[in-house]
């Protein structure tokens, strides 16, 4: 999203091409820290370097940072490992307020204070105490001006710049989580409808975007962390031995398979009852309303993505076609350049490559 909460962001005249800052992006989440870092080539971007330390449950919970001192040292350490002294950075999509507002054709400065002068009716939120940026989301059914917006509190703003501040790693921009990671998962110029499902450790977060705009977020609590307890359930094993069973034989029925596939399908269908739910939702609005169109897919990211058999168990409920994401799509082609992260744990890593890809030149997202 462009220029995403200016207000409360640090900000400075793009510097001339031999002195551009590194691509670069670190996502906080509940479970650790992700940064990458992309270079540029003759043939595209290729991934320089990336990497994540996790940190022990508690720092960071239910979008809030819990530990400053834990996740500052976390994201300090990680930036030294990615040789980052600087990056954008994200804010949960859990604290984040989704909005839509029809407006009065103009410069962008006008829009924002034509929404501003009504923000208390978009989003719950005191306006003194609100951050928001808008972007242009096409016409509405009165073939007015539409722009979709993002809401976070102050307080979530300043908290995240300040964890940053003691990191030592300055903070280039800030932009909602769904934003950063529909830019990596969608090609440049996409103008579909998609359903990106994030599974994290602990919840799973869902994100319709058209024309890579995120439209509407959701968070389900519940993710891939619940299916290592049904594995270690069923087995009686330690978590280790669970996450390997549950990457080993996923959700793929097999002979003999099915007790612990009726283990696992009791927590996985929740996630799919849910992910069903809003999709109905979203449909149903869709048909009445011409600013939105239908999702035609869905795309499946995140630490705990790849799953054997998901794709196809979600795809056979919701009734459109699933798969799993590629997070290099806006990199350069495999004809010329092979990453060296391993596809699974790639998917992990698309918020942190989406926030890289927000200052490339090449992108207008």
């Amino acid at each position: 999203m462009s220029s995403v909460l200016r207000d409360r962001l640090r900000s400075a005249f793009a510097p001339p091409r031999y002195l551009a800052l590194p691509l670069a992006g670190i996502d906080v989440s509940t479970s650790g820290v992700k940064a990458v870092q992309l270079s540029e080539s003759s043939y595209g971007l290729t991934l320089a370097s990336y990497d994540q330390i996790q940190y022990a449950a508690g720092a960071f919970t239910d979008g809030e940072i819990t530990d400053h001192a834990t996740v500052a040292k976390t994201i300090r350490d990680v930036a030294k490992r990615t040789r980052l002294d600087s990056a954008n950075a994200a804010l949960p999509e859990s604290k984040s307020y989704l909005f839509e507002s029809a407006v009065v054709s103009g410069s962008k400065a006008d829009r924002r204070t034509e929404v501003e002068q009504h923000l208390d009716e978009l989003i719950p939120l005191p306006p003194q105490d609100a951050a928001f940026d808008i972007v242009d989301a096409g016409l509405d059914e009165k073939g007015d001006t539409l722009v979709a917006g993002i809401g976070f509190a102050r307080r979530v703003v300043d908290e995240t710049l300040a964890v940053f501040d003691e990191a030592g790693v300055a903070v280039r921009a800030l932009e909602g989580e769904t934003f950063a990671m529909a830019r990596a998962l969608l090609p440049h110029g996409d103008e579909s409808t998609t359903l990106i499902i994030d599974v994290g450790k602990t919840t799973t977060k869902l994100a319709i975007v058209q024309a890579r705009i995120p439209r509407f977020a959701a968070t389900i609590g519940i993710g891939g962390h619940a299916l290592t307890l049904a594995v270690q359930k069923h087995f009686g094993v330690t978590e280790t031995e669970a996450r390997k069973v549950k990457a080993e034989r996923g959700i793929v029925p097999a002979p003999g398979n099915e007790d612990y596939l009726a283990a696992m399908l009791s927590t996985v269908s929740a996630i799919r009852d849910e992910i069903a739910r809003h999709l109905e939702y979203w449909q149903s609005h869709a048909a009445h309303a011409s600013a939105h169109e239908p999702v035609t897919q869905a795309i499946l990211a995140g630490g705990n993505a790849s799953v054997r058999g998901l794709p196809e168990y979600l795809e056979g409920s919701l009734r459109i076609p699933v798969a799993t994401g590629d997070v290099f799509t806006n990199l350069a082609s495999r004809d010329h350049w092979l990453p060296d992260l391993d596809y699974n744990e790639s998917l992990a890593y698309a918020t942190a490559i989406g926030l890289a890809l927000r200052d490339y030149r090449g992108n207008h997202a």
